[in-house]
């Protein structure tokens, strides 16, 4: 079955699975496909308003004064929003027109043996961010706790715990129970966070303007420094834009989903960014739920925004933290979804979030983006040269599924293309991202057109002989 037009999104279900394949890894047809636009892009605002890109703005604010100053920030936000936005509409193409997760589609490029690697290295990163924004919301969770307590309980640790067995439980419920925590949290949490950037503009607007608004910054190595890191913060999630797009309805065209994340994504991620950068300055702490506490000096508020910082948390890690890994755990295990998704929740546990981000830095959270980031951008590459330029749009999708056939083993262009890739970018890894991308996707065709004469995977691409 070749599928090469927008309109040849799959409307049956004859493919010939493993068995032991389970049906969340199953193309998804038309008919079970239930998000629309509108819902879709609430979704993608409901991922940006989190404390992890809250804290990213945080970050720029380096010994109480911005790397970079408002102008330069936006414009790297910018930049680097219009790229994320390209790349998702680019990469997503081939989940929404035939249905497959991305653990699916890195069997075109790495094979079934191949793509384990390259599967885990999007699922654990995953797993790290969904403990980190768990334990921002245990952060959250146990302000309110202490308020409402007077200070008789105090403890994140247990608070943590708590919000992850919430979250666990609603991820049960699989995609359809994203859409409608998104759609609602999403609005909610903007307005919180109108609120919040009113009260820094009446109160610290002095402050914000002398460490950040007038700071001389540089539209150099940390300008281009910072779009990698905002690039590499939505790497895993662009990397794995199939299992998305894999759930929206069919019929909307490649510039239309474009600007179904690049508009979003700019609203809610370039609002965070500022108001993360303004609380830094204003209290000279990197963690925003402590330094919620410090700029909005009232119990009853600090409930009410604490409140919303959770529900950001809790809808950050359903859209972006849980599906991704969850599917790479199935696939691996061959375990059913909700056993899979439970496991996933409980290794998020285990990622020593409060390593990441100090009160007097966020330093580590940034250092673990560009790293990571190193690997993701190699595969992004591969996927994109191998669909578009390998095989030109046309994917056998029944051959995907198939144990013994054309995709079984692995796929050694893909394997060192993107070792060589990631070993590159660790050359500067300020710029891992784009260092990447560029090296192992040339690598990546020139190994397909020049080594393994015999590789089965040149099958169906131009270098076929």
């Amino acid at each position: 079955m070749s599928l090469n037009s927008e309109s040849s999104v799959t409307k049956e279900t004859q493919i010939q699975h493993d068995p032991g394949v389970d049906d969340s890894l199953k193309p998804r047809t038309e008919i079970s496909r239930t998000v629309g636009p509108f819902p879709y892009m609430f979704m993608w605002i409901g991922d940006g308003v989190n404390l992890g890109n809250m804290t990213l703005g945080a970050s720029l604010v380096v010994a109480g004064i911005a790397t970079l100053n408002i102008f330069q920030t936006f414009a790297a936000a910018i930049i680097a929003i219009g790229i994320i936005s390209s790349v998702f509409a680019l990469n997503d193409r081939l989940g929404y027109r035939t249905g497959i997760p991305y653990v699916v589609q890195l069997r075109m490029s790495f094979g079934m043996k191949g793509s384990v690697i390259s599967s885990l290295l999007r699922g654990i990163p995953a797993i790290v961010w969904y403990g980190f924004q768990s334990w921002i919301g245990g952060t959250a969770l146990n302000e309110i706790a202490k308020i409402l307590t007077g200070g008789a309980f105090d403890n994140v640790a247990i608070c943590f715990v708590v919000l992850q067995v919430v979250q666990i439980g609603l991820s049960l419920y699989g995609f359809h129970a994203i859409k409608w925590v998104e759609s609602l949290t999403s609005i909610v949490i903007m307005l919180a966070l109108v609120y919040v950037f009113g009260v820094l503009l009446k109160s610290h607007s002095a402050v914000v303007a002398q460490k950040w608004v007038h700071a001389k910054g540089s539209w150099g190595l940390p300008f281009f420094g910072f779009i990698m890191m905002f690039m590499g913060n939505y790497a895993a999630i662009f990397l794995s834009a199939a299992d998305y797009s894999r759930e929206l309805k069919s019929g909307i065209s490649n510039v239309k989903r474009g600007l179904l994340y690049f508009l979003p994504i700019l609203v809610a991620y370039g609002f965070v960014l500022c108001i993360g950068a303004m609380l830094a300055c204003a209290t000279g702490i990197s963690n925003p739920v402590k330094a919620f506490a410090i700029v909005v000096d009232n119990s009853y508020i600090t409930v009410f925004v604490s409140a919303f910082i959770i529900m950001g948390a809790v809808a950050t890690n359903m859209v972006a933290n849980i599906i991704p890994p969850t599917y790479v755990i199935t696939l691996l295990t061959k375990l059913k979804y909700k056993v899979a998704v439970t496991i996933t929740g409980v290794l998020a546990l285990g990622s020593f979030p409060w390593v990441l981000v100090q009160d007097s830095s966020a330093k580590g959270l940034g250092t673990f983006i560009l790293i990571y980031s190193a690997f993701l951008g190699p595969i992004v590459s591969i996927l994109l040269i191998e669909y578009y330029i390998l095989r030109r749009q046309k994917v056998d999708v029944a051959d995907l599924y198939k144990e013994d056939g054309q995709f079984a083993g692995y796929n050694p262009a893909a394997v060192l293309a993107m070792l060589i890739g990631a070993g590159a970018a660790f050359l500067k890894v300020e710029l891992a991202w784009i260092i990447g991308v560029v090296v192992a996707g040339i690598v990546y065709l020139f190994l397909m057109k020049f080594a393994f004469k015999d590789s089965k995977f040149k099958k169906g691409t131009i270098f076929e002989r």
